[in-house]
């Protein structure tokens, strides 16, 4: 099982600490939160029926790819994925040339984690209908996927259509970076059984994770999908010797941890992380 680690639960001044950390101790992703703008007045749901907590609307935001291959020029062989990037509220040429970009000069190390988003409010703030952000996030991964393969392009969509295009260069990782759909609703589960590479999952126990896991190999297999070509990402935690064979047990493939209390001790936490479950440090 993978092991990665999230910035979402870090203060910005350490995420260089961590990433370069995490990548000499041999953890395999890096993922970085992702957002547009944030309202003032911030309105949706994270997860079904929930209203999300209040964030402050000052919280930095970064450009995603821009900062990931900042972080690809530092590191050696960590992933670099967003979790998740809101690919329907921007074209798919933007987001299409910035993980392209980032692929190249990573290596062929990016991750396109994506999501329909939850603050609607943001939507609204950049001119759009929050209720079309799925059907957004729909046709636009397709259109990325032929932008990152196909040397002639056009798209007849309703919310995307151009005549023909060009795409170069290509991204190094064959057919582009995996796109993994994150989000807890019926649809986002079924987006990723059917269109994803994988599947992207908020907190969760190695029970309420097995149950996902299930639903989302039934959904591919009705699609006509190998489910294990699905792949299953969740945020939780090692506290047990026996915990890492729970999870994967559940069929999760990649486990995102954040082991410290307080951003200025996340690279210590990793450290003691890696040693405890034996996790092999990377010669760098």
């Amino acid at each position: 099982m993978h092991l990665g680690i999230t910035f979402g639960q870090l203060n910005p001044a350490f995420w260089d600490e961590a990433a370069l950390a995490a990548d000499r101790l041999g953890y395999e992703s890096v993922w970085l939160p992702e957002h547009l703008v944030f309202p003032l007045e911030i309105s949706g749901q994270l997860i079904p029926g929930e209203e999300h907590a209040p964030v402050p609307p000052t919280v930095p935001i970064f450009d995603a790819c821009s900062y990931l291959s900042y972080l690809a020029a530092k590191t050696s062989a960590i992933k670099l994925g967003t979790f998740v990037y809101l690919l329907g509220i921007r074209h798919p040429f933007v987001s299409a040339r910035g993980f392209a970009t980032l692929d190249v000069l990573s290596g062929g190390r990016a991750l396109c984690g994506v999501g329909a988003g939850w603050l609607t409010t943001e939507w609204r703030a950049a001119g759009l209908d929050p209720t079309t952000r799925g059907a957004r996030l729909d046709e636009a991964i397709g259109v990325v996927r032929k932008l990152w393969t196909e040397p002639e392009i056009t798209n007849d969509g309703p919310h995307f259509p151009f005549e023909p295009v060009a795409f170069e260069p290509k991204p190094i990782q064959p057919g582009g970076p995996p796109i993994l759909v994150g989000g807890e609703s019926g649809r986002a589960l079924r987006r990723a059984a059917t269109v994803g590479d994988g599947w992207l999952g908020m907190v969760h126990t190695p029970e309420s994770a097995a149950e996902r896991a299930g639903e989302i190999a039934r959904l591919a297999a009705d699609a006509g999908r190998d489910p294990a070509d699905v792949e299953i990402t969740v945020m939780g935690e090692l506290t047990e010797e026996d915990d890492i064979d729970r999870w994967t047990a559940a069929g999760v493939d990649r486990l995102i941890v954040t082991p410290w209390r307080r951003s200025r001790e996340a690279a210590d936490g990793l450290a003691a992380l890696a040693g405890r479950i034996g996790l092999a440090p990377r010669s760098i």
